[in-house]
C-alpha cells in the first residue's frame, strides 16, 4: 500500500480558515463590523492559497453552469413560456388586457419549480459531454496530453 499524502489545505487544521467568515458572522452583534470583514479577508485568503490551477477550473466550471442552468437558460425558458400564453390567452379569451397579462406572470411563476430540476439535470448532461472532457471532474486539474 501507498502512503496516503496529506493535503495541507483540506486535511488540516487549515481547512478551518475557509470558514472564518461564518464565524465572523456569528459574532456580529458582539463585535465591531471591521472584525466581520476581517473574517471574510481570512477565508478569501484561505480559499486563493490553494492550487491556482484547481481553483481555476473550478471557478470556471462554476461560472458556465450557474451561466446557463441559472440565467440564460431559464430566462430563456420563461420568457418564451409567457410571450406564447400572452399570445395564447389573446387569441383564445376574450380577457382583458391587464388580466391576461396577470394570468401570464402567473403561469411564469407556477412554471419556475417545474423547470428547475430539467435544466439543472440537462446542464450537467451537456457540460459532461463537452467542456467537462477537457479537465474532468470540476476542481479538478486538465489533465497532461
Amino acid at each position: 500500500m501507498g502512503a496516503v499524502e496529506t493535503d495541507l489545505y483540506r486535511d488540516t487544521w487549515i481547512r478551518y480558515l475557509g470558514y472564518a467568515n461564518e464565524v465572523g458572522e456569528s459574532f456580529r452583534a458582539l463585535v465591531p463590523l471591521p472584525v466581520v470583514w476581517a473574517s471574510y479577508g481570512v477565508a478569501t485568503a484561505y480559499a486563493h492559497v490553494q492550487d491556482p490551477t484547481r481553483v481555476g477550473v473550478a471557478v470556471v466550471d462554476t461560472f458556465v453552469w450557474q451561466g446557463l442552468a441559472s440565467v440564460a437558460i431559464p430566462g430563456f425558458t420563461i420568457n418564451r413560456l409567457c410571450a406564447a400564453s400572452l399570445a395564447l390567452l389573446g387569441t383564445l379569451t376574450r380577457w382583458p388586457l391587464p388580466l391576461r397579462r396577470w394570468a401570464t406572470t402567473a403561469l411564469g411563476l407556477a412554471a419556475i419549480p417545474l423547470i428547475i430540476t430539467p435544466i439543472d439535470r440537462s446542464v450537467d448532461f451537456l457540460m459532461d459531454s463537452s467542456l467537462r472532457k477537457l479537465y474532468g471532474t470540476p476542481g479538478d486539474p486538465p489533465t497532461p496530453h
